[in-house]
């Protein structure tokens, strides 16, 4: 069974690891998380531009905001005016709540928006809910790498 394919934009290494962890502790089914570093090497990734070219295609973005050389919203925004990027479900996980950045995420074409928890069992938790929905329910486009159907019980 192929694992499920997830793109994680995050430029710190500490919450890189943590979510890493918490993906090992929390999910039941095969998944491999590719980690972009910045918002340009993000877009990269999701082009096959520079040292991505064989760079499988996420079934998921789990995009950091506060990032550099682009930001989480270039990044979105980018991702969503690309024809084979758009379909790609993108979930903002961000330490920020604040309302401004939450309804531009939207506006801009996010499919979620987690603030990340402090704690580490939440943070679990919240891996646990992401993976019943998007990787066991979710229904994803046919051209994803990622045959979703399988998963659905």
């Amino acid at each position: 069974m192929n694992p499920f394919n997830i793109l994680l934009v995050e430029d710190n290494p500490g919450d890189v690891l943590l979510t890493q962890e918490a993906f090992r502790h929390a999910v039941t089914k095969p998944v491999k998380i590719h980690v972009a570093k910045d918002g340009q090497e993000g877009i990269e990734f999701l082009t096959k531009a520079g040292s991505h070219q064989t760079a499988q295609t996420p079934s998921l973005v789990l995009l950091d905001l506060n990032l550099p050389f682009k930001n989480g919203m270039e990044v979105l925004e980018e991702i969503r005016k690309n024809e084979r990027t758009k379909h790609i479900p993108v979930i903002i996980l961000s330490t920020s709540t604040n309302q401004r950045e939450v309804k531009r995420s939207y506006e801009l074409g996010a499919n979620s928006y987690l603030a990340k928890p402090i704690d580490f069992n939440d943070f679990v938790q919240m891996v646990k809910r992401l993976e019943h929905y998007w990787i066991d329910r979710s229904i994803l486009p046919q051209d994803s790498p990622y045959d979703s159907a399988s998963y659905v019980n």
